[in-house]
């Protein structure tokens, strides 16, 4: 578990350097690289689902998923529960910002592989470049959104510490191509994450991230029922 609180720790001493650089940073400065990280996003989330859909086995999966997780999340309202607590004392940029950050910060390859490497053959690789990615991350994001960013490293350490502890607990079965759905999805969100930033489009995020968790059971019940 150390190479997710490497990649913890790395977040938090991003968000702080970021925060304190925001305060010293004048508003066409914060605006440039709010744009910035838009764009980025937008990269990041159209350059994952692309390499995932080649690599799906099952290519309707990540609709069906994104359906229903929608379903779920509207329901929950995971989205408009998070903006409020957030936007309370704040000048409501914080929860698009961190939606953002969470996003980043989990859905990708070295976020998810990560743990499971460390798991499986104590390999901290992934886990330790991802943390110093995140890490960079997290002061440009902290410089355009604030402190608040640091908040995304709970998150990045209870997502991956699960996912270490179902791959220490199930590493003889555990098949990599579970995880290939989830991440087109993971790309979409991401994505959507940018056009919010960038004020295209506002789109309930959060709402959908059930579906993440929806296409990895699909992928589970499929790969048992057709034996692939």
């Amino acid at each position: 578990m150390w190479g997710t609180l490497f990649n913890v720790s790395t977040i938090i001493i991003g968000s702080l350097i970021g925060g304190f650089l925001r305060e010293r940073f004048p508003v066409r400065f914060q605006k440039i690289l709010l744009q910035a990280m838009g764009l980025v996003a937008i990269a990041i989330g159209l350059h994952t689902t692309v390499v995932n859909l080649e690599k799906s086995q099952y290519p309707i999966v990540f609709i069906l998923s994104l359906a229903i997780g929608a379903v779920i999340g509207e329901s929950l309202q995971i989205q408009q529960r998070m903006n409020s607590k957030i936007d309370q004392g704040t000048n409501g940029s914080l929860a698009s910002g961190l939606t953002t950050a969470v996003l980043l910060f989990c859905i990708g390859s070295l976020s998810i592989l990560g743990p499971i490497q460390a798991a499986i053959n104590h390999d901290y690789t992934f886990l330790i470049t991802n943390g110093v990615l995140d890490g960079i991350t997290s002061i440009v994001l902290a410089a355009t959104f604030g402190f608040g960013i640091m908040w995304a490293a709970l998150v990045l350490f209870i997502w991956q510490g699960s996912i270490y502890l179902v791959a220490f607990l199930f590493q003889q079965s555990l098949d990599p191509t579970l995880f290939v759905e989830p991440m087109i999805i993971g790309g979409i969100l991401i994505f959507a994450s940018g056009l919010a930033i960038l004020k295209i489009k506002e789109l309930p995020t959060l709402n959908l991230l059930p579906g993440l968790f929806v296409a990895m059971i699909i992928t589970v019940f499929l790969s048992i029922t057709l034996g692939l």
